[in-house]
């Protein structure tokens, strides 16, 4: 276990009572109330010095209630330094209305998500309209974090390409098929990304795409030195990916084996994974 404070870049926190979120249909072990109750419950013993919020695909009509709950929420829980809500990026320029509304949330509000995972087609990020609500997220200093599955990267290595001024986070490095040991093209197109400087990569996520039941260190261990070598010390972060990661893992062993993952790396290096990339990154401390 790091024996400093750490910063945890995903967290999700949701109540099913409250908003409507459809996905949570198809998954029973999850569907309940995790707030910041149970987070704090879940993450009891490890020194969380700051969190940032990420959108949980609520149904559209709900999207920015969620982004001014969890941003009231922020007013009870000090650690939690950033929010990044959803936003109808595939609008284009029409989006631009729906950012100022974020914006207007106040400094909490670091950047945005629009999930693309779910998505038949895989070149949804390089649609015209697509491309231009992502470019508009440098007026209003947002960042954008990209969830897909990693068939996906190509179409999303090319819009990085025609957004150099946006900053991008991948998260759960990209969604490869750990549990069937998928590693090629998913290398060759990390490093393509890691190519580009604008982009970081989270470590989360990925004992959920791993065997739920029998996953081991020793199965995530290719895939994170994949990501670190192509991405390096000064692009990575640490992600809780809570409370979907309880689909596989408690909270304390899914940072066990990150812990055990980062051992061999320099002190400053496992630091700056951990927490001081998120302090930069999400500029958590600028409000």
């Amino acid at each position: 276990m790091p024996d400093f404070p750490i910063i945890d870049t995903h967290v999700h926190l949701w109540d099913p009572r409250r908003f409507r979120i459809p996905w949570l249909d198809g998954a029973p072990q999850i569907n309940q109330t995790y707030a910041l109750k149970e987070y704090a419950e879940h993450t009891q013993g490890i020194a969380i010095e700051a969190m940032v919020y990420l959108e949980v695909d609520v149904a559209p009509s709900y999207r920015l209630l969620e982004a001014q709950w969890v941003n009231a929420l922020a007013d009870e829980e000090p650690r939690l330094r950033a929010i990044v809500p959803s936003a109808p990026l595939e609008d284009g320029d029409c989006a631009r209305s729906y950012l100022e509304a974020l914006k207007a949330l106040g400094p909490r509000v670091k950047g945005v998500r629009r999930l693309l995972q779910a998505e038949p087609d895989d070149a949804f990020a390089l649609r015209p309209d697509f491309v231009r609500g992502v470019r508009a997220l440098a007026d209003y200093d947002f960042s954008f974090d990209i969830c897909i599955f990693h068939r996906q990267l190509p179409a999303v290595i090319e819009l990085v390409r025609r957004c150099p001024e946006v900053r991008f986070i991948l998260d759960h490095l990209g969604k490869p098929d750990i549990k069937a040991g998928l590693r090629d093209p998913w290398q060759a197109h990390i490093r393509a990304l890691a190519a580009l400087p604008n982009v970081v990569c989270k470590i989360s996520g990925m004992v959920t795409e791993a065997d739920h039941a029998r996953w081991t260190v020793d199965d995530l261990r290719p895939y994170f030195e994949t990501v670190y070598d192509a991405f390096g010390p000064d692009r990575v972060m640490f992600g809780g990916d809570w409370p979907v990661v309880l689909l596989a893992s408690s909270y304390t062993r899914w940072v066990e084996a990150v812990d055990a993952l980062t051992q061999g790396l320099s002190e400053d290096d496992r630091r700056k994974l951990w927490a001081e990339n998120a302090k930069r990154v999400y500029r958590l401390f600028d409000v």
